[in-house]
């Protein structure tokens, strides 16, 4: 059996969701890994609020187990409080590196991020910049928006209009298997 580590903030810890264990990204993927009769297990290492300096400060405890895939959600929650995006781009590349330096054999798939639309300028175009110019320089498996058909759609998210609801966590999932599935 090999391992999936799904590392991440609240999009990928399953934030508000009534069955984390059954309803988010991480548990929608096991779902279809064991329909597909694959020998992995996915491991939900999503913390709600983590920003990308959080995630360097927790990653040994969680890459400190055998893993096969590496899936990298992170950067959000730096927009959010005001970090600059080369620090998150720098943190996410630090990241890549550890993971690479400890499982060198791993693959990696990087989930892209965008900045919602409430935050205005420049920022936004480089924030968004940071997460392929990374795919491509590491050579990952990419996720160009990991909220693709979610993000601004009420009916698909919580209340607080950020966090995807059930329904919205199964589209992320038909956009994220296909990414995920070429690494098996």
């Amino acid at each position: 059996m090999h391992n999936i580590l799904f590392f991440g903030d609240s999009l990928t810890a399953g934030y508000g969701l009534n069955d984390v264990k059954k309803e988010s990204l991480p548990a929608l993927i096991q779902q279809r890994i064991d329909a597909a009769g694959l020998a992995y297990h996915t491991i939900n290492g999503g913390l709600s609020g983590d920003t990308t300096s959080g995630g360097l400060y927790r990653l040994d405890y969680w890459i400190n187990r055998p893993i096969a895939v590496f899936v990298l959600e992170l950067g959000i929650n730096d927009i959010i409080r005001g970090i600059p995006p080369q620090t998150t781009a720098h943190n996410l590349q630090t990241i890549i590196d550890r993971v690479k330096q400890r499982h060198p054999h791993d693959k990696i798939a990087l989930m892209g991020m965008e900045i919602p639309a409430f935050i205005p300028g420049t920022f936004a175009a480089q924030f968004k910049a940071i997460f392929r110019k990374l795919s491509e320089a590491n050579n990952t498996a990419f996720v160009p928006f990991y909220l693709q058909g979610v993000a601004g759609i009420a009916h698909l998210n919580l209340p607080d209009r950020l966090h995807p609801n059930a329904e919205g966590y199964k589209i992320i999932a038909d956009n994220v298997w296909p990414v995920i599935k070429k690494l098996l």
